[in-house]
């Protein structure tokens, strides 16, 4: 317990059954609250008073902490209109990779005549069954949604059987016969296309890697959508912004 000296004084004609002035101690620090040892030394002191300073200093204490949590650790919150991408950014600076090939009319196809407008490339092979009609029908879907077409890649994954016939089969079989390029070419060739966008090819026994991926208007690789994660628009969405220089 904490207390003061007793109000109680013995005057001289009452030695007899007069106690002495009581001296409260503190017993042991456990009795205060920590916060109370750092105060000077407290005599006299009414514990309604003590409780209500261990209060205040409560109520500063958790203030400071939700400041500081509100504050993101780097004092800038983000604004009310901040746009972000849907899907999964990249690490900076990485270019997509150069190629001259030609797609399923026997044109020559370049990552770099795309300069200045942002570009969706996926990964697909001709024979596909499976996911690659889903992933073509991804992409006519999210250009429908934009308003208007970008240029929109389908890289071959399975060079051998991929050919310029059966590649203009399977883009007018999506319905995206004009808005779509296949780009074909040897293994050797491909090869160097697949390891800059990190994805595999078709193998017999391994699926090919199925995704997404937006390159904005100077080259560069921004986002990336795995298959089961990617919608029209969120394709969409992210296009947009990369067009506005996002």
């Amino acid at each position: 317990m904490l207390a003061g000296d007793s109000s109680v004084r013995c005057s001289p004609d009452q030695r007899s059954g007069c106690a002495p002035p009581a001296t409260f101690r503190l017993r042991s620090s456990r009795d205060v609250p920590a916060a109370l040892l750092a105060l000077p030394t407290l005599r006299v002191v009414n514990p309604r008073v003590l409780m209500a300073m261990v209060l205040v200093s409560a109520s500063v204490f958790a203030a400071v902490m939700v400041a500081a949590a509100t504050s993101g650790g780097d004092g800038a919150a983000p604004t009310a209109g901040e746009r972000r991408f849907e899907g999964a950014t990249l690490p900076r600076g990485v270019e997509a990779p150069r190629f001259r090939l030609r797609d399923q009319n026997g044109e020559q196809v370049a990552m770099q005549d795309f300069r200045g407008r942002p570009v969706i490339v996926t990964f697909l092979y001709t024979h596909c069954e499976e996911t690659c009609p889903t992933q073509a029908q991804q992409v006519r879907s999210a250009l429908d949604e934009l308003g208007k077409d970008v240029p929109a890649l389908a890289i071959s994954v399975e060079p051998e059987r991929d050919t310029e016939k059966s590649a203009r089969a399977f883009l007018s079989e999506q319905r995206v016969l004009g808005r779509m390029k296949f780009v074909l070419g040897s293994r050797d060739e491909l090869e160097n296309v697949w390891n800059g966008f990190a994805v595999e090819p078709q193998r017999d026994d391994l699926e090919h890697s199925g995704r997404f991926v937006l390159v904005d208007p100077r080259g560069v690789q921004r986002v990336s959508f795995p298959v089961d994660q990617a919608t029209p628009e969120r394709l969409a969405h992210d296009l947009r912004l990369l067009a506005d220089g996002a």
